[in-house]
């Protein structure tokens, strides 16, 4: 099974090279499933109900959050009728949506992909990793790729996700600091692990964001408006392939056989 995962999308641009390169990439590839993080995609906060459908339209199965998921006002009554667009799992009871969605690949694998928030240097919300543990015990045996998406500001907290999880999950991908690191690797147990998958949008600024608006902040400190980037347009995803053929992990999941990086830019 061969799995790719989209890096936050940020804005317009990120939402153009996903329009433009996705389908082709799961040709080339022979991709089973896509799944991204799409927190961003409006205009750099939030995502609302036309571009979940957009996402959804362009070849995306499933869509991520995180502290923007909330952003913008309208997907609040629109979250809880498209199970496919996920928040982060651990916001307190009551909150609009899901942070778990189990549906079935092209090639008829039953899978889950579960998003959880982390809470160092973000709001205070519950503990992501009793939620992951309640979320994964409700997985019946069935269910053989898992992913966990985690949104979280330090490498500590996700790196301590990937290991805490590491035979229970096929793969454990870490989003929101918009710049992808080069720690891609398989664990002992067999989970697929990155502390961040980065950024697909301009990279021309900083972490998608017009550089002018974000350096007069940090001399300045007074407010100001941030606008989304432009240039150097890129999609950054990782690439996961299990194991299909080789013994099941503990949790009886399908264990990574490879995870690689992709970075493809607009010509």
């Amino acid at each position: 099974m061969r799995v790719l995962f989209i890096g936050d999308i940020v804005g317009s641009p990120g939402r153009e090279i996903v329009r433009e390169r996705l389908a082709d990439l799961v040709s080339q590839k022979k991709i089973d499933l896509v799944i991204a993080n799409g927190e961003n995609s409006a205009s750099g906060f939030g995502i609302t109900p036309k571009i979940v459908d957009e996402l959804l339209g362009c070849g995306v199965e499933v869509i991520s959050g995180g502290n923007h998921s909330w952003d913008r006002r309208e997907i609040m009554e629109f979250m809880p009728h498209e199970a496919r667009l996920l928040r982060p799992a651990n916001f307190p009871d009551g909150s609009p949506g899901s942070g778990m969605y189990v549906g079935t690949a092209k090639n008829g694998v039953k899978y889950a992909v579960i998003n959880v928030q982390g809470r160092v240097f973000l709001p205070a919300i519950d503990d992501p990793f009793k939620k992951v543990d309640e979320l994964l015990a409700t997985l019946f045996a069935d269910v053989a790729f898992v992913l966990v998406d985690v949104h979280a500001e330090t490498t500590s907290e996700k790196i301590a996700m990937g290991w805490y999880v590491d035979g229970r999950a096929t793969a454990v991908v870490g989003t929101h600091t918009h710049v992808a690191t080069a720690d891609e690797h398989v664990l002992p147990e067999g989970t697929a692990f990155i502390t961040d998958v980065g950024m697909t949008g301009p990279h021309a600024g900083v972490i998608g964001m017009d550089k002018t608006a974000i350096i007069k902040k940090f001399l300045d400190g007074l407010p100001t408006r941030f606008e989304v980037a432009q240039g150097d347009l890129q999609l950054n995803a990782v690439l996961i392939e299990t194991d299909d053929e080789g013994p099941r992990n503990s949790a009886g999941r399908l264990k990574a056989r490879s995870i690689e990086r992709l970075r493809l830019r607009m010509d």
